[in-house]
């Protein structure tokens, strides 16, 4: 990508949840002149960013997702280096593989995760098989657990960061680069389009953009998710966890300072009010079974969001060019996969903002439709 394709050019950003944060730091970093529009405050608290747990693990995901998510995940995981080696201000990242465990009556679930697994590997030669863990592997790779379970998978070079940190980090970025940033204005990109000036309007409300969505055929909806956020000096897990259990499988996600954030529900319903108590309880035992020292741990918060979903659980980037009006691109529906597939999508949109077309959309797979003339630029 070249600077000079970007240079002095002008972009109006709406929505600074994490895609429209990486497309201004990016945008401005190829010094473009760039303006972000955001409802809500710098601080980011109604943004599903913000309740999440940021793993990047497209093998785990593999088992309920695409392929075309799955690559665009394995594609993004090296992006996520360099893109916080840009950054001035440090974000917790981490490359150390994922943990899967299970108790003893639920080894038929575990077979038949597994074997997903090892089919998907099979499908794609860039996913690095699962590698099965006996009492003596489990307590070398995590000891914290091997006093409860004695087997597991371990799936190498997935990782995660912190989201909290990464948007504050992101916002600084911007702050630097001179991004002019209007926090607490609603705009409505379609009207911004008429500014002669903007080489592109780029829409990235998420939730917030279910109008602009609702003549397309591939609706917009959002999926609840409740997230606990726990402070357990006394739990010292050094990898994402993930418990395989048939009615709540968790996952448990150690961040910086014995931080951890604990997650499971995915709920078909845009309902934004406080975790229930059913759901607290579950994910409360479930975190206690994998390892005892959470019974100690303290509540920090107990959070919900819902994710922009489109129907078929899938990203899609539509471009709609109209003579006379700047360009509107609208990025929508990267559902519960936003962290692992965000730097693609990045690169795929700032492609085509240079020259209107991504060759990194057509290998990974993401959907880029020109709804103007209803013809699919990529399957």
């Amino acid at each position: 990508m070249s600077s000079l394709s970007f240079a002095q050019k002008r972009f109006a950003i709406v929505g600074a949840g994490l895609m429209g944060r990486l497309l201004a730091f990016a945008l401005a970093k190829l010094g473009a002149k760039v303006e972000l529009f955001e409802r809500g405050e710098a601080c980011a608290n109604d943004s599903a960013a913000r309740v999440a747990a940021a793993m990047l693990a497209p093998l785990a995901e593999s088992v309920i997702t695409e392929d075309s998510v799955v690559r665009m995940g394995i594609y993004s995981l090296p992006r996520w280096k360099t893109l916080i080696e840009e950054l001035s201000s440090p974000v917790f990242f981490q490359q150390d593989g994922t943990l899967i465990l299970w108790h003893r009556q639920d080894v038929a679930e575990a077979e038949r995760f597994t074997s997903h697994l090892d089919k998907n590997c099979l499908h794609n030669s860039q996913l690095i098989p699962p590698s099965r863990l006996d009492s003596k592997e489990l307590h070398r790779i995590e000891p914290e657990v091997a006093d409860r379970f004695t087997q597991g998978l371990y799936l190498p070079h997935e990782g995660q960061l912190d989201n909290r940190q990464l948007l504050d980090a992101l916002l600084l970025e911007l702050t630097t680069l001179g991004v002019q940033c209007h926090w607490n204005t609603e705009v409505d990109p379609e009207a911004l389009r008429n500014n002669a000036s903007y080489e592109s309007v780029i829409d990235c409300r998420g939730n917030g953009a279910k109008q602009a969505w609702s003549s397309n055929a591939n609706r917009l909806r959002g999926v609840r998710g409740e997230v606990l956020r726990l402070h357990a000096p006394e739990v010292k897990l050094r990898r994402p966890t993930r418990l395989i259990h048939p009615r709540y499988p968790i996952y448990i996600a150690p961040k910086e300072n014995d931080v951890y954030v604990v997650g499971a529900t995915e709920i078909e319903s845009e309902d934004l009010s406080q975790m229930s108590v059913r759901s607290a309880m579950e994910l409360l035992s479930a975190v206690y079974t994998v390892h005892s020292g959470f019974a100690e741990a303290r509540i920090l918060e107990m959070a919900t969001q819902c994710r922009p979903t489109l129907k078929n659980n899938l990203p899609e980037v539509l471009v709609k060019k109209e003579k006379g009006l700047a360009d509107l691109i609208m990025i929508n529906g990267l559902y519960r996969h936003g962290f692992m597939i965000s730097p693609a999508v990045l690169d795929a949109t700032i492609e085509l903002l240079e020259s209107g077309q991504s060759n990194t959309a057509l290998e990974l797979g993401l959907s880029v439709n020109n709804i103007s003339h209803e013809a699919s630029v990529c399957a």
